[in-house]
């Protein structure tokens, strides 16, 4: 059984960065495809980035994209989503998914397997 688990949220001025990390176990790294989503109170689930088992190919929403960058170290079975230039509305719980398969999606329903989730507070 695929677990995940994230880390690195917290309470960040506007302008400021973040770097989350979600760490895989129960199987290795290589076979998976990675998510990053996050949902604000009220509102639904939102894809935010993801990555294909190489890393070879990355999607990003557009309401992030030029300010998130996601990574991934498969030797670490860990997958990173570093958000600079962070803003309020950036505010969420956000969580790791994880897909078997080469494919890439924002979509929630791709993905097979979730982490708890990791809170991100922007505010002054």
């Amino acid at each position: 059984q695929l677990q995940l688990v994230e880390s690195g949220g917290g309470l960040v001025q506007p302008g400021g960065s973040l770097r989350l990390s979600c760490v895989v176990s129960g199987s290795t790294l290589d076979y998976y495809a990675i998510g990053w989503f996050r949902q604000a109170p009220g509102k639904e689930r939102e894809g935010v980035s993801c990555i294909s088992s190489s890393g070879g190919r990355t999607t990003y929403a557009d309401s992030v994209k030029g300010r998130f960058t996601i990574s991934r170290d498969n030797a670490e079975n860990t997958v990173y989503l570093q958000m600079n230039g962070l803003k309020p509305e950036d505010t969420a719980v956000y969580s790791c998914a994880a897909a078997r398969g080469r494919g890439v999606s924002l979509r929630p329903g791709y993905y097979d397997y979730w982490g708890q989730g990791t809170q991100v507070t922007v505010s002054s």
